[in-house]
């Protein structure tokens, strides 16, 4: 069974498309599924958006006390998930839905344990991204370079066997989950499928100071405990 997990926080003017188009896609291919809406408390009622959807949508909603984070909010749909491979995207719109079918096949066939949307493969991209976020998002992931292979290690959008997560130490920093699982987690196989990434129209941006300041520290606790030996290197490259 196949777990969708979307972590959300103030995406009250995404989340009905979002979800018309994760059903639409999925429908045609009769895969079982559940999608599990992980919400950080939204102020714009995100939450009570998801709930009277549920009416149209078979769904999860989850509600959070109050604003954790993105990571941690992924890592508490892991624990609630009921499927053997795990989807997370984002809520904004910026990830395609209609990839996911194309990702459960690569897992369920066996060609993969991990396998991540993509904008650094060829077919992938990014439109409506100002230079800035280019400039940021290149310079994230080439300081994460050295611990995986992965071209776009910083991707919200990914798909996981359950099994990927069994004893790895997870650790719930910020927003960049896949760096975590890429450098912890038990595989053996990783692929990359091209996507083009849409920056959000509706509600704002989560980047900020705060967020860079997070993954700046996450990057340093997976560095400290690969120089130390606890993190087995050897098979990190895809």
């Amino acid at each position: 069974m196949l777990s969708i997990i979307v972590p959300t926080y103030n995406e009250s003017r995404n989340i009905e498309e979002l979800l018309t188009r994760i059903f639409t896609a999925l429908k045609p291919n009769y895969t079982p599924y559940e999608v599990l809406i992980v919400d950080d408390n939204s102020p714009d009622g995100t939450a009570q958006i998801a709930e009277a959807l549920k009416s149209k949508f078979d769904l999860r909603v989850v509600k959070r006390p109050r604003k954790i984070g993105l990571a941690s909010a992924v890592m508490n749909g892991f624990k609630l998930a009921t499927g053997d491979i795990f989807c997370v995207m984002d809520a904004d719109l910026s990830h395609p839905p209609e990839a996911i079918p194309e990702m459960y096949k690569e897992i369920s066939s066996g060609n993969a344990d991990i396998v991540v949307g993509s904008r650094r493969v060829e077919g992938g991209g990014a439109t409506n991204w100002p230079w800035y976020r280019k400039l940021t998002s290149t310079f994230a992931q080439l300081l994460a370079r050295p611990i995986t292979n992965v071209k776009d290690n910083g991707s919200g959008f990914f798909m996981i066997k359950k099994s990927v997560l069994e004893g790895a130490d997870i650790n719930p920093i910020g927003f960049k989950i896949l760096i975590e699982i890429l450098a912890k987690g038990n595989y053996s196989k990783v692929k990359e499928i091209p996507i083009v990434f849409n920056d959000r129209e509706g509600g704002q941006s989560k980047l900020g100071l705060k967020q860079i300041i997070e993954y700046l520290k996450q990057l340093g606790l997976i560095y400290y405990a690969m120089f130390t030996g606890k993190i087995n290197t050897s098979r990190r490259k895809s």
